[in-house]
């Protein structure tokens, strides 16, 4: 086993942290093929114990730092 695991799709606003319902901005891939979801905080307090038994961590919490484009003449 390589290791390498499959690319996993972008988490989205219907993406819910297991540990208390707000959005997910982190997903911890389990070394047994499982996955958990967590937000930002949670993501944090858990991520080094999950990746330190194995867990692959995707973090996306950058995406909580982007500025939503201003609305054009158009759209306003």
């Amino acid at each position: 086993m390589t290791g390498a695991l499959a690319p996993t799709k972008p988490l989205t606003a219907v993406d819910r942290c297991d540990r208390c319902g707000a959005q997910a901005y982190v997903r911890a891939v389990l070394a047994g093929g499982g996955e958990l979801l967590f937000c930002a905080h949670h993501g944090r307090k858990y991520g080094e114990t999950l990746r330190a038994k194995g867990a692959e961590i995707h973090d996306e919490t950058d995406r909580l730092l982007e500025t939503p484009a201003s609305p054009t003449e158009d759209d306003r």
